[in-house]
């Protein structure tokens, strides 16, 4: 099956410094409970105790996550009187999300 040819980004090889600043996200990726938080944001905002019980973690930890995820920039947050919802930062996570996810299901297909 072949899909659309991927256009480079730059012709350039990576710097060094963005190498290694683009390995650390995708490390920053490579837990489990962060991927679950980004694949219920991807499909619509979310309060920190709603996460909780779709996720059956503590508030706590799901906070802790979130504001991981705000440091890097893959979430933010809007507060409504007393609650904080919490949605993807923009549609370059979104698409970045989809992306892995789609890939993984090809890979499971064949």
């Amino acid at each position: 099956m072949f899909t659309k040819e991927l256009q480079p980004l730059s012709i350039q090889v990576l710097s060094s410094e963005k190498a290694q600043r683009m390995a650390e996200f995708f490390s920053f990726l490579g837990d489990a409970n962060r991927l679950r938080i980004l694949s219920l944001l991807a499909e619509k905002e979310f309060c920190v105790s709603d996460l909780a019980a779709r996720l059956d973690m503590s508030e706590s930890a799901v906070s802790h996550q979130l504001r991981n995820l705000r440091a890097m920039r893959l979430v933010n947050y809007r507060k409504q009187g007393r609650r904080v919802f919490y949605r993807l930062h923009d549609n370059h996570v979104l698409h970045l999300y989809q992306a892995v996810a789609e890939h993984l299901d090809e890979k499971d297909e064949g």
